[in-house]
């Protein structure tokens, strides 16, 4: 056997017994899987010429880390311009953009993400109070939900945008005041293209670099995979580019995106697309939308929230998505559907039940539904894929935030039930959906655990009785994201024969309070038994 890989003095922590196995080494085969587990020197006497040989002194080896939800191409191209993340309020944002139009030249755009509505506390989201600063200065800020996003006075005048629209996507809107003159907010993709599309994007090389700087930062977090939830513009190519330069530091299964009014032709080009991919990439699977978000009042609820709003569904005939998902199941095709709100997941889990078993559907986000809901999971074997970094930082346990005001105090109770969904028997895998959260794993993990702002963890946590254990946060990571791309004879365990993608740790996840987890080192990334991070403790 030809080895390309030695792990030694290792500890080996399988998340499917929760235990670490008596031995200390594994030897990795040229075909990238673990091909031995043994003691020390029987391991390293598997050791060939060409055998990179890592003598770990006691560092904690896992399964990789698979982030079950981002979305990397967008991310690397959104994240690329002012972070207001950090802002928390309009004072901080104002200060922020300040700064940032100090560097800008004559006639530059001003791009910023991850804007929290949380900043405009009981005054509307719109342009106005930024109007001082960002005089003459084009401007699109999106919000962190990346399903809308402010555009300053200028930016709506080049991009001809002087009063409402129409578009077929029900929720999209170019929101106005009373006498029609727009406020800066635009709702959904659709509204907030009218902006994009005359603003200046980067190039093929420059979206190609900061892919690649975002992937290798992930890399350097523990990632070693992650499922895509979307494939839009060159993200393909983009992908493809990268894996035949050997450059792709993760393995990534990639949903493209399916829109409502798509007819057969669309549908079935989705299905003839599935298997594509390199030696590290593929498509596989279908992402859909039943509905927009909460905070801006696009998604779909059972009951219509505080203002009124999240009263329609994404796709503006609910049926025609069930018909898709339908045909996508017929072909063997797991779906993903973006469902928040109670009425969206509701008409997802029923168009899965009418299309019936066999194939590993997911429902994304999951962010409040009622009793009657949770064990339909279990019971038609629908994936639960959570980000519970969202409840963490962008709602507050006293419910005061702008989530929970839209929802009310029944809705808000029932937030992010990662708990509950696990003990109903549902898999429940757990991600960032980076861009709108930070992707590092152990930070969703810890998100899982503690459920406070990552902010300030000293604040009290929202809806504690649903936090997860250690041993569930990792498998939420591993095991199951394993089981979530129907890949669990050959991923996510510490066996003989699976892929070595590994995560190696300075210490024991399972012991390491939530609060620190964060803060573990990670010593050591592989794919396929081929380093992608080293960390300075391995020298």
């Amino acid at each position: 056997m030809r080895t390309r890989l030695v792990l030694s003095s290792a500890r080996l922590l399988d998340p499917g017994t929760g235990s670490f196995l008596r031995e200390t080494a594994l030897a990795v085969s040229e075909s990238g899987r673990i091909a031995a587990l043994g003691d020390d020197r029987e391991i390293r006497a598997l050791a060939g010429a060409g055998t990179e040989v890592i003598d770990l002194e006691g560092a904690v080896v896992t399964p990789g880390l698979v982030d079950g939800h981002l979305h990397p191409v967008t991310g690397a191209e959104l994240t690329h311009g002012l972070d207001l993340s950090r802002c928390a309020d309009l004072a901080d944002v104002r200060a922020a953009l300040a700064g940032a139009v100090r560097e800008l030249g004559r006639g530059d755009w001003l791009f910023g993400w991850g804007l929290d509505p949380n900043v405009f506390g009981d005054e509307p989201v719109d342009i106005a109070p930024f109007d001082a600063v960002l005089t003459g200065v084009p401007a699109f800020l999106l919000l962190f939900d990346a399903h809308s996003a402010l555009a300053s006075r200028r930016a709506l005048e080049l991009a001809g945008v002087d009063g409402p629209r129409t578009f077929a996507q029900a929720s999209a809107e170019v929101v106005c005041d009373a006498h029609g003159r727009p406020t800066g907010l635009l709702q959904e993709d659709a509204a907030c293209e009218l902006v994009e599309r005359v603003a200046p994007r980067p190039t093929r090389a420059e979206s190609r670099d900061r892919l690649a700087s975002a992937l290798r930062s992930m890399a350097a977090a523990g990632l070693t995979g992650g499922h895509v939830m979307d494939a839009n513009g060159e993200s393909l190519g983009l992908l493809a580019e990268l894996d035949a330069a050997g450059e792709l530091p993760l393995r990534l299964r990639v949903a493209p995106w399916c829109q409502p009014g798509a007819d057969a032709d669309v549908v079935h080009e989705l299905i003839a697309q599935q298997g594509r991919g390199g030696a590290l990439w593929r498509v596989d699977g279908v992402k859909l939308f039943m509905d927009g978000t909460i905070d801006n009042g696009t998604a779909w609820l059972e009951r219509p929230d505080c203002h009124g709003e999240s009263t329609h569904a994404f796709w503006p005939d609910p049926a025609a998505y069930t018909h898709v998902v339908g045909e996508l199941h017929r072909a063997g095709v797991p779906t993903a559907t973006h469902a928040i709100g109670d009425a969206a997941v509701r008409h997802a889990l029923d168009a899965i039940e009418k299309a019936g078993r066999g194939v590993r559907h997911r429902i994304e986000h999951i962010e409040t539904v009622p009793d009657d809901t949770l064990h339909r999971f279990a019971e038609l074997g629908v994936i639960a894929s959570m980000q519970p970094t969202h409840c963490c930082d962008f709602t507050r346990a006293d419910h005061t935030d702008n989530w929970s005001r839209r929802l009310g105090e029944e809705r808000a109770s029932r937030a992010w039930r990662c708990r509950d969904l696990w003990d109903s028997g549902a898999t429940v895998v757990l991600g960032s959906d980076w861009p709108i959260a930070p992707f590092p794993p152990l930070g969703v993990m810890a998100g899982a655990r503690h459920r406070r702002p990552t902010r300030d963890l000293t604040q009290p946590p929202h809806g504690p009785e649903q936090a997860l254990t250690p041993l569930e946060a990792l498998r939420g990571m591993t095991v199951n994201a394993a089981y979530a791309a129907a890949e669990e004879h050959e991923a996510g365990r510490l066996a003989l024969g699976h892929r070595a993608d590994l995560t190696v740790l300075a210490d024991d996840p399972l012991t390491t309070s939530a609060t620190d987890l964060p803060y573990l080192p990670v010593v050591l990334t592989t794919v396929d038994g081929r380093v992608t991070f080293r960390g300075t403790e391995t020298g």
